[in-house]
Formats: C-alpha cells, sequence, structure tokens
C-alpha cells in the first residue's frame, strides 16, 4: 500500500506507462504490445493472438479509524514496506465485498478487533501509484484486540501521542492529521475527500513527500 513508483501523476495520456509491464494476456496467454485501441486516447496492452484489452484499474484500500476512550488504535506492520511502523488497520478490498466490509474484516485480521463502523471519515486518492483510501470511523465493540500476523503490536493512542513520525504511508499522516484537527476543533469528525500528490521517485517511507490537494470536507 501507498508505495510509490517513478511514474509522474501528470504523465501524458498516450505515455505507455505501466501497459509495458503486462506482457502476456490473461484470457489466452498469447503476448501484449502495447497500442491506443479505436476510440480511445490511453495506450493499452493489447493481445496480439486474441486482441483483448488489458485495462488497468486503480485499487482500493479500505480500512478503520477505531475511536475508544478519546484515543486511536494503530498496529505496528509486522510485513514489508514501513515494516515497524505504525499504521491504521487497512488493506486492499477483496472482491465480493462491499468497502465497509472490507474494513472490518482488515481490522479483525491485523488487530483482531470487532468493530462497529460509525460512518466514513476520508477518501483519499494516490493517483501516482493507482491507489484510492476510503477510511471509516469505528468504535470497539469490546475493549479486546492482539497483533494479527501481519501486526507485530497494537496499541491505543491519544491524540498526543500519535506517533507522526513514525507512520507507515502518506496516506496516515493525512488521515490522522485530519482526524486531529477535527477532533482539537470540538465538534464531530467531519467527512475529508483530498488527492495525495506524491513526488514521483519517492519511497513508501518518505511519509512528508506529499501535497493534499482539492481538499474537501463535509
Amino acid at each position: 500500500m501507498d508505495s510509490s513508483s517513478d511514474h509522474s501523476p501528470s504523465s501524458s495520456l498516450h505515455s505507455t506507462g505501466d501497459v509495458q509491464n503486462v506482457k502476456f494476456c490473461q484470457w489466452c496467454g498469447g503476448p501484449t504490445k502495447p497500442g491506443i485501441p479505436e476510440g480511445e486516447e490511453r495506450f493499452r496492452a493489447i493481445c496480439t493472438s486474441c486482441g483483448k484489452i488489458a485495462y488497468q484499474n486503480p485499487k482500493m484500500v479500505v480500512g478503520c479509524l477505531i475511536e475508544h476512550d478519546n484515543k486511536v488504535l494503530l498496529c505496528k506492520r509486522k510485513i514489508e514496506p514501513s515494516y515497524g511502523l505504525w499504521t491504521l488497520p487497512a488493506g486492499y478490498l477483496e472482491m465480493g465485498e462491499s468497502a465497509r466490509e472490507g474494513a472490518i474484516r482488515e481490522t479483525r485480521e491485523e488487530a483482531n478487533a470487532e468493530v462497529e463502523v460509525i460512518s466514513p471519515f476520508a477518501q483519499l486518492d494516490i493517483p501516482l501509484i493507482g491507489q484510492t483510501y476510503i477510511i471509516f470511523l469505528a468504535r470497539l465493540k469490546n475493549p479486546h484486540f492482539s497483533p494479527g500476523p501481519e501486526s507485530s503490536e497494537c496499541q491505543l493512542f491519544p491524540l498526543d501521542e500519535i506517533p507522526f513520525n513514525s507512520l507507515s504511508f502518506s496516506s496516515m499522516v493525512v488521515t490522522l492529521s485530519l482526524y486531529v484537527e477535527d477532533k482539537k476543533a470540538g465538534g464531530k469528525p467531519k467527512f475529508h475527500y483530498g488527492t495525495i500528490n506524491k513526488r514521483p521517485g519517492t519511497s513508501a517511507s518518505d511519509i512528508h513527500a506529499y501535497t493534499l490537494d482539492h481538499h474537501m470536507q463535509s
């Protein structure tokens, strides 16, 4: 999640981009070549045998920002990327589940926690790496949690003790910063939308190498 590459978010529509990484057709196994299909503007991987087009679409990451006793639950990653850094329980949405269901599942897998989703909190698009984050506010159904297979620790942090310099991804920095701002303003957390534009060539560990653009809240 939230790892970067060398491609610019504002690259030309006619750039071959990651299309060159698609070497073989997923349907017939034939070789592919980059091309612009009729009526389109972007390069696609087109099978030279059956003619089918391999469309590449962004991936959705879902997770929970869990509130409990004026604290938030974070997990320390036991896997790469960002091994040993703190994150909200989150991961890729699976086929056949809703964003809400996926967020609950990821929380159970990473923190062994059963949660009740309260409301959506943030949608954050990261065009450079083709990811969209959907983060829900949630509460613990009971005070029990423990590290899952992908976590080495799980801990509740007061707002003024959130380890911002040891967070795993820019998406986590943005989400938790917006949450703290809302809570310190004294009101109910808002819903936030924004675009995280990461600096081309930066790695997942460069958590501050971004700008938050088109930020909207309601």
